[in-house]
């Protein structure tokens, strides 16, 4: 996935000190139900964790890279339902990229890749309800506010509650989203691939 500035790839072993450097701020992940870093081992068991991940469909992770294709943050889709052609979004950025534009272009890649490779109907995004830049940033991109959810995700120190909003595959096209520039190249795991796929897209190898 290639946009104006940013591209999204699959994470590999080299990623992982960056990874770590940008996991280690308790501030990022402030709302994770993981976290922070504490071991250099513990990025590089979760790139390692992905590939059968993509496969079973349970998750499909990409790091967030400039020109010089160090990760800044993580974006992806887990809580695929094939039948229903939708997903859920998830991103993160490390904290001195925050406020850049990276969340706008990383989702609107990674809504690129949803939409129109992967064929959803749907995408949700799901948000500690006290997580407040997270739920305007969404807001501003077009997510609509559906409601919350009570007691639904489990963290180390209780459950809690999650803000949902949605995106519908229409709202997705009728918005700025929509229209920022994005290279779609490689072929998906098949099990994402849940729907009718935009003509013109490459099946190679992988996912770039």
């Amino acid at each position: 996935m290639q946009g104006p500035t940013l591209r999204l790839r699959y994470p590999a072993p080299r990623d992982a000190a960056a990874l770590f450097d940008l996991v280690h701020d308790p501030e990022v992940t402030r709302f994770f139900s993981w976290g922070p870093y504490s071991d250099h081992a513990e990025p590089l068991a979760w790139i390692e964790s992905l590939a059968a991940a993509r496969r079973t469909g349970r998750r499909l992770e990409l790091v967030i890279v400039g020109d010089d294709d160090r990760p800044i943050g993580v974006t992806g889709f887990s809580e695929l339902s094939a039948r229903d052609r939708r997903a859920v979004v998830g991103t993160w950025l490390g904290r001195a990229h925050w406020g850049t534009g990276a969340n706008a272009e990383s989702k609107a890649l990674a809504l690129a890749l949803g939409f129109r490779r992967l064929g959803f109907d749907r995408v949700t995004a799901l948000v500690n309800p006290e997580n407040a830049r997270s739920r305007v940033a969404l807001e501003r991109l077009g997510f609509v506010p559906e409601g919350v959810l009570r007691a639904w995700h489990r963290h180390p120190t209780g459950v809690r509650n999650c803000a949902v909003l949605g995106l519908l595959r229409s709202e997705y096209e009728a918005s700025a989203l929509g229209r920022v520039p994005a290279s779609v190249s490689g072929r998906p795991p098949r099990r994402w691939l849940v729907g009718e796929q935009e003509p013109g897209s490459r099946p190679n190898a992988g996912l770039a």
